[in-house]
């Protein structure tokens, strides 16, 4: 269960967005699972149940309590810059994290089991409770929202007193897999 830690943590701060109350849904999800420990009917599965507890954690804990609860008055310090970066491409990452973190909570959850984690669709479909077709469904959307925020990055023109600005790739969709 350590091993999976990391994954945990990477998958708790992006659905909670804030790093402390996403070490509390780790140290939750792990609590939980230790007490279920012989619940797990297949070991090699141990990734998929982890992250399956803490997505179920965070639905019926965490959700109800952000919904009632300013997600910006407790923002983490750490989650914004130190120092303004000049860099274009520091800043094109930034505004593409702020797109992620603006998707509607399922359609993030499920592009990042799918394109961070690099669970197949139907695993993260099992971590989410959900049918493979919805999950393929919120998979979809996410990358359309993506894509039109890439789209309207990418066709926006300089004012003419910016500095020319080089062209930004086009976001690619990687990890995942796109077999069921």
């Amino acid at each position: 269960m350590v091993a999976q830690i990391s994954a945990l943590r990477a998958y708790a701060h992006t659905l909670t967005r804030n790093r402390q109350d996403a070490e509390d849904l780790v140290q939750e999800t792990m609590t939980l699972a230790y007490e279920q420990r012989n619940a797990l009917r297949a070991p090699g599965q141990l990734r998929g149940w982890l992250l399956s507890i803490l997505h179920n954690v965070f639905s019926t804990n965490w959700r109800r309590q952000k919904h009632h609860h300013d997600m910006h008055a407790q923002q983490d310090p750490f989650d914004e810059p130190q120092v303004a970066s000049n860099q274009e491409a520091t800043v094109r990452l930034a505004q593409i994290h702020q797109a992620f973190l603006q998707l509607p909570d399922d359609q993030r959850a499920a592009l990042h089991l799918v394109s961070v984690e690099g669970l197949s669709y139907r695993e993260a479909a099992t971590a989410l409770g959900v049918p493979t077709g919805t999950l393929m469904s919120r998979l979809g959307r996410a990358r359309a929202a993506l894509r039109a925020f890439e789209d309207a990055g990418a066709s926006a023109t300089p004012s003419a007193s910016a500095a020319p600005v080089k062209r930004v790739q086009r976001l690619k969709v990687v990890g995942g897999s796109d077999a069921i």
